[in-house]
């Protein structure tokens, strides 16, 4: 049988191991109550961090021509059955494109569209020679668009400086390049704002 020095001991060092942010002197005063109340804490767990995948970098992706059509498929015929499935695309969207639709709601919806398909016309620009370019839109960039005219010849056109005019079951919209210098991802989650007068 321990003695009660030992007692003491064995106590007073078991409750500073299970009340390590207790003072001394705090232990002291809870040895004199009645009860004891013990104290217990948790260890804090550290999530594992999340590994983010990492995509190609933009000099990746041009040394693997990832975004380059080759010569043999630039073809405006290729693209024919492309421009069939975005005008269906378009009338879903717009609810049938019909004539009792008011033309800013249509616009609204254009401006989020996806336009990969689309056949578009350089109305208006600063540089005369983009001037009367039409053709289907093969890929949209930030600043640029890649159309395939009908002479099977695959034109960059900036959309900076220029006005696009786009068709679709008689209606007509246009595209002020400027105003419209985003990622086709980005436009999609992007409010726009009626603006009064707008200039090239």
């Amino acid at each position: 049988p321990q003695g009660s020095e030992e007692a003491k001991a064995f106590v007073n060092a078991f409750l500073k191991r299970s009340m390590p942010k207790r003072k001394d002197e705090a232990i002291q005063d809870i040895l004199t109550r009645k009860a004891v109340v013990l104290e217990h804490y948790s260890k804090k767990k550290t999530k594992p961090k999340k590994k983010k995948t990492k995509g190609f970098t933009a000099k990746q992706r041009r040394e693997m021509r990832l975004f380059e059509i080759e010569p043999e498929q630039q073809r405006y015929a290729i693209f024919l059955p492309l421009h069939e499935l975005w005008k269906q695309y378009i009338r879903d969207l717009c609810h049938g494109l019909k004539p009792d639709v008011q033309p800013h709601v249509i616009q609204g919806k254009l401006l989020k569209a996806d336009l990969h398909g689309a056949i578009v016309t350089v109305t208006k620009s600063k540089c005369p020679s983009y001037v009367g370019i039409t053709g289907i839109i093969l890929q949209e960039f930030k600043h640029v668009f890649k159309i395939i005219t009908k002479e099977d010849k695959l034109k960059v056109v900036p959309k900076l400086n220029n006005v696009f005019s786009l068709e679709t079951d008689g209606f007509i919209s246009y595209i002020y390049g400027s105003k419209f210098q985003l990622r086709a991802s980005e436009r999609s989650a992007k409010k726009f704002k009626l603006k009064g007068t707008i200039d090239l």
